[in-house]
């Protein structure tokens, strides 16, 4: 009798936490790590011959990348970061140097759906933008503006 006790009070325990809103903030990048690795050049050229040489390319509406090498490697030349705690998530230019990336700030967040999913994203200088992806609804606190004000970048999940 206590242990079904026991088992109903850890279940409802556990509903309860579930459902309680997160509060999240946008990462610092000063903490961020590098979890994939930079495609070499070589690698790049190899993938560009194949990537654009499918016959099916052909058809496709958007051909642009594989007019131009530069274009290409523009797209493809990105490594994976993660915030510390492994919440959001980018892919970053291998053309920025890590101290770059880390020095740079947060400026604007904004939440959206894809599908079924809520996605949070950071938006920081030169093109980086770390996103948090979740089933919850987010909504941003505040407008998003958040340049000189890396505290006002916070959202909530119910």
């Amino acid at each position: 009798m206590k242990s079904s006790a026991i088992v109903a009070f850890l279940v409802l325990a556990s509903a309860a936490a579930g459902s309680a809103a997160e509060t999240l903030s946008c990462p610092d990048l000063a903490t961020a790590v590098q979890v994939g690795t930079c495609p070499s050049e070589a690698e790049l050229k190899y993938t560009f011959n194949g990537y654009c040489s499918d016959n099916r390319r052909m058809y496709e509406q958007d051909t642009s990348v594989c007019t131009d090498y530069q274009a290409y490697r523009k797209l493809k030349n990105v490594a994976h970061w993660e915030s510390a705690d492994g919440a959001f998530s980018a892919y970053v230019s291998c053309d920025l140097a890590a101290a770059t990336i880390k020095a740079t700030a947060v400026s604007r967040i904004a939440a959206g759906k894809q599908g079924k999913i809520s996605l949070l994203t950071c938006s920081y200088g030169d093109g980086i933008s770390f996103s948090y992806r979740s089933r919850r609804q987010c909504t941003v606190a505040g407008e998003g503006d958040c340049a000189g004000h890396p505290a006002a970048c916070r959202a909530s999940c119910d």
